[in-house]
């Protein structure tokens, strides 16, 4: 009987274990480098974006996985949000700037309701957005866009490089943007 418990004692103790070993690993934010608000990836820390797929804001389907291959910088936004509308210009400026190095954009809507996302858009950017008025696809990310706006900049390869929770400006965005660029997909698309 004494060994009995003495043995459920020590298989409950090697259980808890193994889930606090669970809880206390590092998260991939923790593993990235987190600079002046930028959290950057090396490229075998990164972990692969999850599915974005979904209704644009204008109207049909868009999944980003028809993007791979290239680098695909995600801006959740909204219409209620004045930092947005502050980054809305440097947001395209970068897009026109790098679109022709294999580079494309994709805003994502959230909280919002599509007429007011449609009259913030109009004459701001050219690039589509998927509208996500309960932020599924947020809160899909390992490394979750806690504030809007935030940007995140996928490889070529379809992981998160980068998240910048705060307004960007071309001077911040653009450099990185084209960093990424620059990097090489893994030759059979993982790292």
């Amino acid at each position: 009987m004494r060994a009995r418990r003495w043995i459920g004692g020590l298989l409950a103790a090697v259980a808890t274990t193994a889930a606090l070993a669970g809880c206390t690993g590092e998260s991939q934010e923790q593993r990235c480098a987190t600079r002046d608000g930028v959290i950057e990836c090396a490229p075998d820390q990164r972990s692969a974006a999850p599915k974005l797929a979904g209704e644009l804001l204008t109207g049909g389907g868009y999944d980003v996985a028809t993007a791979r291959g290239q680098v695909v910088v995600l801006n959740f936004w909204g219409s209620w949000c004045a930092p947005c509308r502050a980054e809305a210009d440097d947001l395209e400026a970068v897009h026109q700037a790098t679109k022709g190095s294999g580079v494309t954009f994709l805003g994502i809507n959230v909280q919002d309701n599509r007429d007011k996302a449609l009259a913030f858009e109009k004459g701001r950017v050219t690039y589509p957005s998927l509208f996500d008025p309960p932020s599924r696809l947020a809160l899909a990310f390992d490394i979750s866009p806690t504030t809007i706006p935030t940007t995140v900049l996928l490889d070529r390869d379809g992981r998160v490089a980068v998240v910048i929770r705060s307004a960007v400006t071309r001077e911040k965005l653009q450099p990185i943007v084209e960093r990424i660029a620059a990097e090489k997909p893994a030759p059979d698309g993982s790292r």
